[in-house]
């Protein structure tokens, strides 16, 4: 089974046009999983990467996994008020408004290697607050790792054009 064929394409969700990705039906697939978390380490495998860190919530799963297969920390990066110690916290912009992430403050130690990791890029929002929050605390973002692109939203090129290289594993055209 391919990559492509273990995730669920639900029509109409969460609104009318919307063709919605799950990759829920990849994660329970032993064999699309390990697939996907390879193909997501692959350029990695063999460097020194200090810290992985995952978008709530699905980056958290695939975030641990990678960190897991690069011997490497994880880093949570949460919705404003969900950890509990000291936090530093970024604003971005959503397609409809503005939104606020955070991580601990001492998550990341300055000039440490990360690779940031989510199941999908759309309009890139979310990565790009989540790559300027790692920069913010002095990290060095290695990369941004994504199973799903969604070409025609241009999150990947926004993300590059920050000078962070994007590696994603299927795409789907639409969004």
């Amino acid at each position: 089974m391919s990559l492509v064929d273990a995730i669920r394409t639900i029509p109409d969700y969460p609104k009318k046009g919307i063709l919605f990705r799950d990759i829920t039906t990849l994660l329970g697939d032993a064999r699309a999983f390990r697939r996907a978390v390879d193909e997501l380490v692959q350029p990695w495998s063999g460097s020194k990467m200090d810290k992985v860190a995952g978008m709530e919530a699905r980056g958290f799963i695939l975030g641990g996994a990678v960190a897991h297969q690069l011997s490497a920390g994880f880093v949570p990066i949460r919705k404003k008020g969900k950890l509990p110690h000291k936090t530093v916290a970024i604003s971005y912009e959503l397609e409809y408004g503005v939104d606020e992430m955070e991580m601990h403050e001492d998550a990341v130690s300055p000039g440490e290697r990360v690779i940031l990791v989510d199941d999908l890029i759309a309009t890139g929002g979310t990565a790009q607050g989540a790559i300027r929050l790692l920069q913010k605390i002095g990290a060095e973002v290695v990369a941004a790792c994504f199973v799903i692109d969604l070409p025609d939203l241009g999150g990947k090129r926004k993300i590059e054009s920050m000078g962070v290289p994007v590696r994603t594993l299927v795409a789907f055209d639409g969004h």
